[in-house]
């Protein structure tokens, strides 16, 4: 059998998720009333009922979002929460804390978050053994590290494919409690990552000043989407739960015709697509054209370029082209045909910041903009607010998905019948009790007959082959005809959705040991149900979450894959040709009364980010 592969949207309300499912996403993931770790899209179970229903009747599926860690006094609030999606039909929930593994559940498929910090093949197994049916794997991963997981796992594995990236290993970010008691992983995350440093080295010189250091650039492997699936990718998840219609409409709908031409191509022996319905779409999708600041892969192919976004952490949008001239009161671009009025255009000025300009007018090649600044010739010109795209694909109909079937129209002893066969095989059937009588001078209205079945309007379908089917020319009224093919689709309609199956699990409590004995706050446990799990799965040692147990100022606040000397040129490891002299350690970030201490783990290659009191051995360089 073909393996369904799948794209994964997110939905920020019901409006968004609606049109992620029009754009042609086969399953969306949202946010409930609570325990979402983006506390800013919370969604009311009526709202999650809604979207259900509307993507059940495209075999699409919804996955909720309770990521969050939890406190003892939130645990059965959580619970009944679960049964209440259970009931309204949810196909998954989306968990990071193992207190809802020891909760008595209803049979939900439960997937584990990104921000259960998904990275060991055995840890991932032990999660399936557990009951996980899906596990959504760290960003940080590369193709091998990903097709070992899936070799030794035998697990659902989900990737992020396109979307803004966290620089920290996921749910292992501290830096918003520290700095504020805002966490995290209970969905409050300040962005501290996004903030701009000054970098000081070992002997207190400032080597940059004034700059976003710890921001990286937005996730784009969608070319990568054949080598991923050859790896074990079955879902390929958008990032983007705090994003507008626009970048989700843009992102899915570019996703689904690149995910299209490979499963009707290279990969259509042995893949499918997860979902029903085809798409169609009024613009042409573009990942530049929507919010984003420049792209990378990330580590997919291991590390080999820069990833730092270090100028801005907002958007950057479309390059367009270098500045010629000012003239007057007006700019000559390259490219410049390209703008339109509303546009809102970017750019790094002469003290390396990310600077913008609205565009007022545009007309024969000159831009005029709300505010002439002095723009050096030769600069690097963006769009990021591109009007006319955003007026487009606003529209509701920008995007729109209809499922194929054929109609057939055929006579009965008493009348007629209306049959209508769905592309998934589903038969809805409208009789009509008429009287039988010929057309005028005995002309055939078949095609006018077909002209009318074919109206499917606003409804999900589409009629792509109609066959009339009389044994004389009969006559039969507009109006009966309309009729008929109302009725045969609002049928069609519940049918679907009384025939679309939920996958259930009913979780079962296991005792298999955990790959570790011992588990540091980095695990964030922070309530007793997580600990009973862990150590009925025989874990000795459990320190508390970070958020209960936090030593002010000496703490390690973020582990991360991207690294400062990398993107310095000072790498020991993969740059010693180029690096030069070596950069006096420690590093040290500076934000105002923020500082925070660079630790440096050459071996796996890794930073560790620490509060300024902190002590810590600094790595000798063994690889000079």
């Amino acid at each position: 059998m073909k393996k369904k592969i799948e794209i994964l949207a997110p939905a920020k309300d019901l409006i968004g998720g609606m049109a992620a499912i029009n754009s042609g996403a086969d399953a969306v993931y949202i946010g409930a009333p609570q325990f979402g770790a983006r506390s800013n899209a919370n969604n009311s179970i009526e709202d999650v009922a809604a979207l259900v229903q509307y993507a059940h009747l495209f075999n699409a599926q919804v996955f909720v979002v309770m990521n969050t860690i939890l406190y003892d006094n939130e645990l059965e609030t959580c619970r009944k929460m679960i049964w209440e999606l259970y009931d309204i039909g949810v196909d998954a929930l989306i968990i990071q804390d193992m207190a809802i593994m020891e909760m008595d559940l209803p049979p939900i498929v439960l997937h584990a978050s990104t921000q259960a910090n998904n990275r060991d093949a055995d840890k991932i197994k032990f999660l399936k053994d557990a009951g996980i049916k899906r596990v959504v794997l760290a960003r940080e991963l590369n193709l091998h590290q990903i097709k070992t997981i899936y070799d030794e796992a035998d697990v659902e594995l989900e990737f992020f494919v396109t979307g803004a990236l966290c620089v920290s290993f996921s749910g292992n970010c501290y830096m918003s409690v520290a700095n504020g008691e805002r966490s995290a992983n209970r969905g409050s995350c300040a962005q501290n990552c996004r903030l701009p440093y000054n970098l000081i080295d070992g002997n207190g010189e400032t080597l940059i000043k004034n700059s976003h250091l710890l921001s990286i650039k937005d996730l784009d492997i969608s070319d990568q989407i054949p080598n991923l699936i050859e790896a074990g990718i079955v879902s390929f998840k958008i990032e983007g739960r705090l994003k507008d219609v626009v970048y989700v409409k843009n992102n899915v709908s570019f996703l689904r015709q690149k995910l299209d031409s490979y499963l009707e191509g290279a990969g259509s022996e042995k893949y499918m697509k997860a979902s029903s319905g085809t798409c169609t779409y009024t613009f042409d999708s573009s990942l530049n054209r929507t919010f984003n600041r420049g792209y990378t892969d990330y580590f997919v192919n291991d590390r080999n370029h820069s990833i730092g976004s270090w100028e801005s952490p907002k958007s950057k949008g479309q390059y367009i082209g270098k500045l010629i001239r000012t003239v007057g009161n007006a700019y000559e671009i390259e490219n410049g045909e390209l703008l339109n009025n509303g546009d809102g255009l970017c750019f790094i000025n002469e003290n390396n910041e990310a600077d913008g300009i609205y565009v007022n007018k545009a007309e024969n090649g000159k831009i005029y903009p709300n505010v002439l600044k002095e723009v050096k010739d030769g600069t690097f010109i963006y769009r990021n607010n591109d009007a006319a795209f955003i007026k487009i694909v606003e529209k509701e109909h920008s995007a729109v998905r209809k499922i194929s079937t054929t109609l057939l129209l055929t006579e009965t002893e008493i009348g007629f019948e209306l049959i209508a066969t769905d592309e998934d095989g589903n038969v809805s059937i409208v009789t009509l009790e008429h009287s039988k009588e010929t057309t005028k001078n005995n002309e055939s209205i078949e095609e006018n007959i077909k002209t009318q079945l074919a109206k499917t309007g606003f409804t999900p379908y589409n009629a792509d082959e109609i066959n009339v089917m009389f044994s004389q020319n009969w006559f039969l009224p507009i109006s009966k005809i309309n009729e008929m093919r109302r009725t045969v689709y609002d049928q069609l309609t519940e049918i679907r959705l009384k025939n679309y199956k939920r996958e259930e699990h009913q979780l079962v409590k296991t005792s298999h040991p955990y790959p570790e004995t011992k588990l540091d706050f980095m695990y964030n446990v922070s309530n007793k149900t997580a600990r009973k799990f862990y150590e009925r799965h025989g874990v000795t040692e459990i320190e508390k979450a970070f958020e209960l147990q936090w030593d002010p100022g000496k703490s390690r606040v973020m582990t991360t894959k991207y690294c400062i000397k990398y993107e310095l040129k000072k790498c020991p490891i993969h740059q010693k040709d180029i690096m030069g002299v070596k950069v006096k350690e420690p590093l040290v970030l500076k934000q105002g009364e923020l500082e925070y201490k660079l630790k440096f783990n050459c071996k796996p290659c890794e930073m560790e980010i620490w509060e300024k009191d902190a002590e810590f051995e600094i790595e000798e360089d063994q690889f000079h």
